[in-house]
């Protein structure tokens, strides 16, 4: 390979200045291969490469790696304490390392408290916008919440001429179980001399006496009478007579005007409670807008935003069957019969079309069969008496199939305590803008209307929160709520969420290291994104991006190649330079991106004749369109970012035919009704970049079930039956074998205080994960640890004679995972890696053809060089072969340009999106005008 490097390469490393260029030299991480490389500071810096090749390696495991390093070097005491145990990454030395800031594609929370909002910080911004200018209104009413102030109720008298007379009187408040005679006594040694009985003024002493005379008639307190006047004194005696009146009437205090010739008599009733309409309102503060404590979340779902109900998918999971033909789920069995029976017998008396399918019902027959009538007594009366026998265990197991999360009534979702959504600014309230968009919530503030008063208090509140809403605009996120819980977010839109709020601290001199950040991107958004990285570096940052996007390629300042293969094959500096320096190189990347190279177009195009149809899909931004899936070929479902791909596939078509079919209880989107031919369908597997497994004992040789077979071939060695191992113990998932102190994990988590754990490798089995007397069986000069080490590639040269172990590897290989270890933890593999183990498992299965079998992925070229995507069309296209459906939600031409057919949905995302904007071949859809994917199209395929 021959390999192109600019001027600074040609000198030595060492007689570079690190105030210039950041230094590696002879970097032997992972499969690095002693490399040395200079990177130029405050430049946009692509690294690029094959899968496996190294290209992580590079930049995060020995740039970052060594940042972080260092930065835990300056701390204190404490946090250096673990220093000498955090591996140096293997290399001779780094020079010129800035501060770093790694932004990797993983979603690494699963909090379900977490969303967009607290993530970016738009929410607690939002929070202290509606505290200190949100102004509370009776949702009874509609009249401003106000309480009335000492300085109100003086105002108040001073608006009357001075000489006027006033009395100063609040409640009695009679506490239990005291006497009337006793609080009178007690009001006396207070120093009060006088009540009113109804309107007449009455000593108390006489009242003590004659206790009869207050039977029946309203008492109340006489805290003072006295003259209007301007002067000094007498503005400090209304002011303390009312306040002792709101103290004695418990928040109560009215004023009466005793009047003369030139102004009537006026009673008026004062609180300093803030309270209307007969409804004591909690008055704004930031608790009050915080969901994530007890205060502030709503008392229903405590702030999840969903409650668990009974779910009409579940109960109803195929609306095209009839009543009659087994509709309701829980009534088909024999015993829960006795249920449905009443109502067959009166369907005709009331007119009730048992052989209609449900989704034909009327709304009215629909609230029948849960409401009941006459014998029948309906689904609700049904679940009520589920709910009543859970004691027992059939009835609990019974109820549990047919519940499911839904939005809870009363928050709408959004996790705030009703009262919250009565606070409002400019008409809305904190519950209206958290359901906005972040588009349209940047609208609103740019039209907000405040006075000079408010204008002043949210000042700063404001331009933050602008800010970080223009920053998501910025990187493509503009279709998002900001109630969006944060686990349910793409990689890619994860990454870009926290580049939005890196963006957001506007740091200077630091080394922005990104993985991937156009994933989940369109073409389109990408050119925005670039944007953002260019502005990141014109401000003096030095931006690595590890990428395989092409236009990101195209627009740096500088590309370095790692290659020339995955893997073993990989780990050498091929090619650094610019883009004008790559015509006499010869690499995988350089290739396709000079043209020399590029995947062919099919063929020819497969036909279709089935198809699945969605009718009315009306779920975020759908705007209830009916599309049609052919079956039988490989489909992509395109659009912008946003544009409403996901929710037809992940929230209306997997859920609704999981459910058909039983397989998952996933909360299904809004739409018609399913038709076509489903039925011919016998499974759905949803291929998603979610991890291969939750806990960081899953691995690739686990998930394939390779690890079995190799147990027992560990198990069959004559040591291992000499000391009576079994497999089991040659399995770090359970005791027996496996080292104790890190339970086989191979690591520690060190618990940081105010920062990320460390993992560090175990003192005791030095990351082997194994007892020392398991290391002691060997498989051909190799022990169970070692074995793990393995490369598949490495692996299935290893056990070429055992068919049966290289059978269930022998897929990993061919979707280009044959870098990745047997034991390496799913967590370090990434969103597109752990798709594609997903899709070698299920390429091992596979036998035979017609399965029938739905597959869907979820942008499944995550991760992946243009040379590694023919190997993902390969596997996809066996997958047909076998007699499956495949279809992909996917941004990338080189997949779209390859299906059989294309949906197109947009023209633009959020609420301008959520239409069907095409549905055909690539050939035809290249045609079209005005379409953006058609316009990326169109280079591809003419």
């Amino acid at each position: 390979m021959s390999s192109i490097v600019q001027e600074p390469r040609t000198s030595t490393l060492d007689n570079l200045d690190p105030k210039e260029f950041i230094i590696i030299k002879g970097a032997r991480v992972n499969n690095l291969k002693n490399i040395d490389v200079a990177i130029p500071r405050n430049n946009l810096v692509v690294v690029s490469g094959l899968s496996g090749s190294g290209k992580s390696s590079l930049a995060f495991d020995t740039l970052f790696a060594e940042g972080q390093r260092m930065y835990v070097e300056s701390l204190s005491s404490y946090a250096r304490q673990f220093l000498g145990r955090m591996e140096k990454p293997e290399v001779d030395y780094i020079k010129g390392v800035s501060p770093a800031i790694s932004i990797e594609q993983k979603v690494n929370t699963r909090n379900p408290r977490s969303t967009v909002g607290t993530s970016t910080e738009i929410y607690d911004y939002l929070k202290l916008l509606y505290a200190r200018i949100g102004t509370t209104y009776s949702p009874v009413s509609g009249k401003e919440v106000t309480k009335d102030t000492v300085s109100d109720v003086v105002d108040y008298l001073l608006s009357f001429d001075d000489g006027n007379r006033y009395m100063i009187t609040c409640p009695l408040i009679i506490g239990r179980p005291r006497a009337l005679k006793i609080e009178l006594s007690a009001l006396l040694s207070k120093g009060y001399t006088r009540v009113m009985l109804d309107n007449d003024i009455t000593f108390i002493e006489d009242l003590i006496e004659d206790i009869g005379l207050a039977k029946g008639r309203k008492i109340v307190m006489l805290i003072d009478r006295g003259v209007i006047g301007r002067d000094e004194d007498s503005q400090f005696r209304m002011a303390d007579s009312v306040q002792t009146a709101f103290f004695e009437g418990h928040g109560e205090c009215r004023v009466t005007i005793v009047g003369n010739e030139k102004q009537s008599a006026e009673d008026k009733q004062f609180s300093d409670r803030f309270e209307l309409d007969g409804i004591v309102f909690e008055e704004p503060s930031a608790n009050l807008f915080t969901f994530n404590n007890p205060y502030g979340a709503c008392r229903r779902c405590e702030g999840f935003g969903n409650i668990l109900g009974i779910d009409i998918d579940l109960v109803i999971p195929d609306k095209s069957l009839s009543v009659f033909e087994g509709a309701i789920a829980p009534w088909r069995s024999e015993a829960m019969k006795k249920w449905l029976a009443p109502l067959l017998t009166i369907a005709s008396d009331i007119e009730f079309p048992i052989h209609r399918p449900y989704r034909d019902l009327t709304r009215e027959e629909k609230n029948l069969l849960w409401e009941g009538a006459g014998s029948f007594k309906g689904l609700h009366k049904f679940f009520a008496f589920l709910e009543s026998k859970t004691i027992k265990i059939q009835y609990r197991v019974m109820l549990s199939r047919y519940r499911g999360r839904t939005v809870c009534p009363d928050c709408r979702g959004t996790r705030v305590r009703k009262d919250a959504g009565y606070v409002l600014v400019n008409g809305k309230s904190i519950v209206d803008l958290v359901l906005f968009q972040v588009n349209q919530l940047a609208q609103f503030f740019e039209s907000l209307a405040l006075n000079e008063h408010e204008q002043e208090i949210a000042k700063r509140v404001l331009t933050e929160i602008q800010t970080r809403l223009g920053y998501l605009i910025d990187v493509g996120l503009g279709y998002l709520t900001i109630n969006r819980m944060t686990s349910t977010l793409s990689g890619g839109e994860f990454q870009r969420i926290k580049l939005a709020t890196s963006l957001g601290s506007v740091l200077v001199g630091a080394m922005y290291i990104l993985d991937e950040p156009s994933i989940g991107l369109h073409p389109r958004d990408t050119r925005q994104l670039l944007a953002i990285l260019k502005n990141l570096r014109d401000k003096g940052n030095t931006v690595i991006v590890v990428e395989h996007e092409e236009e990101i390629m195209l627009a740096a300042d500088q590309i370095i190649d790692i290659g020339p293969d995955a893997g073993v094959h990989g780990g050498e500096l091929v090619f650094q330079g610019t883009m004008n320096d790559m015509d006499s190189a010869d690499t995988h990347t350089t290739r396709f991106l000079t043209g020399k190279d590029q995947i062919t177009l099919p063929s020819q195009r497969r036909k279709w004749s089935k198809a699945i149809e969605i009718v009315g899909a009306s779920e975020n931004n759908l705007a209830a369109i009916d599309v049609k899936i052919p079956l039988g070929i490989l489909t992509t479902v395109t659009g912008v970012s946003g544009s409403g791909k996901s929710t037809l596939i992940s929230k209306l078509l997997y859920p609704a035919l999981g459910k058909i079919l039983g397989l998952v209880t996933t909360p299904t989107g809004k739409f018609s009704r399913l038709d076509g031919d489903y039925k011919q369908i016998k499974q759905v597997e949803f291929v998603d970049q979610n991890p291969i497994g939750k806990s960081s004992r899953s691995n690739p040789v686990t998930y394939v079930k390779a690890y079995d077979a190799i147990r027992q071939l560990f198990a069959d060695e004559p040591l291992a039956r000499q000391r009576g191992y079994k497999p089991a113990h040659f399995s770090f998932n359970v005791e027996g074998g496996r080292c104790e102190v890190c339970t086989g994990e191979g690591s520690v988590k060190i618990e940081m205080q105010f920062m990320a754990d460390i993992l560090l490798t175990c003192d005791n089995c030095k990351g082997q994960r194994f007892k020392r007397e398991i290391i002691d069986v060997t498989h051909n000069g190799l022990n169970i640890s070692q074995v793990l080490d393995l490369t598949v590639e490495e692996a299935i040269a290893f056990f070429k004679e055992k068919s049966g172990i290289v059978t269930k590897l022998k897929p990993l290989f061919d979707v280009g995972l044959g870098y990745i270890k047997l034991g390496q933890s799913s967590s370090s593999l990434s969103g597109g890696e752990a798709q594609r183990v997903k899709l070698a498992s299920f390429l091992g299965k596979g036998s035979g053809v017609n399965q029938n079998i739905l597959f869907i992925f979820d942008e499944p070229t995550t991760g992946l060089h243009f040379h590694d995507i023919r190997k993902l069309l390969d596997a996809m296209n066996a997958l047909i072969n076998q007699g499956n459906t495949v279809v992909v939600i996917e941004h990338n031409m080189e997949v779209i340009k390859s299906a059989d057919w294309v949906i197109d949905l947009g023209p633009e995302g959020g609420d301008n999106g959520g239409k069907l904007c095409f549905s055909g071949t690539p050939e035809d859809m290249a045609k079209l005008k005005n379409n953006h994917t058609a316009s990326f199209l169109k280079k591809k395929i003419y």
